[in-house]
C-alpha cells in the first residue's frame, strides 16, 4: 500500500459561509467536488487542496485528514493486522470512492480512501 496524498479535513459549521474565505482569500478556487456536507477546494497554481466538512453524512464521526492510497484493501488489512481501531468499515460510497476510517494511537481519526478509476 502506498499513500499518494494527504488532504486536511477541516470542520466548518456552515460550508457555504466558509467557502468564500478559503476561495477568495486563500485562492483555493477550483471546486473539485461538493457533496453539500463535504467539499474539496484546490489552488490551480500550486495544487494544494483542503476539504471542508460540516459532518460526515455516512460515517459515525468526522476525520481530521484524508489519506489517498493506491490499494484500499491492503491498507485496510494492514490496519487490522496492526491492531488499529477501524471506526468506519470498508465502504464503497455512491460518489466514487472506497474508504474506511481508522483511529491513530493518538486518537485522531483518518479517512483512508481510494478513488475508483
Amino acid at each position: 500500500m502506498r499513500v499518494s496524498q494527504f488532504i486536511a479535513d477541516l470542520y466548518v459549521p456552515d460550508l457555504k459561509a466558509a467557502k468564500g474565505f478559503y476561495t477568495d482569500y486563500l485562492g483555493l478556487t477550483e471546486e473539485e467536488f461538493n457533496l453539500r456536507w463535504w467539499a474539496r477546494y484546490t489552488s490551480p497554481e500550486t495544487g494544494i487542496s483542503l476539504q471542508l466538512i460540516t459532518r460526515d453524512a455516512t460515517a459515525p464521526m468526522d476525520p481530521v485528514i484524508s489519506s489517498k492510497v493506491d490499494d484500499i484493501e491492503a491498507a485496510h488489512s494492514q490496519a487490522q493486522q496492526l491492531g488499529y481501531e477501524i471506526v468506519h468499515p470498508l465502504t464503497t460510497e455512491e460518489w466514487g470512492v472506497t474508504r474506511f476510517f481508522v483511529r491513530a494511537p493518538d486518537g485522531n481519526v483518518l479517512n483512508v480512501v481510494q478513488h475508483r478509476d
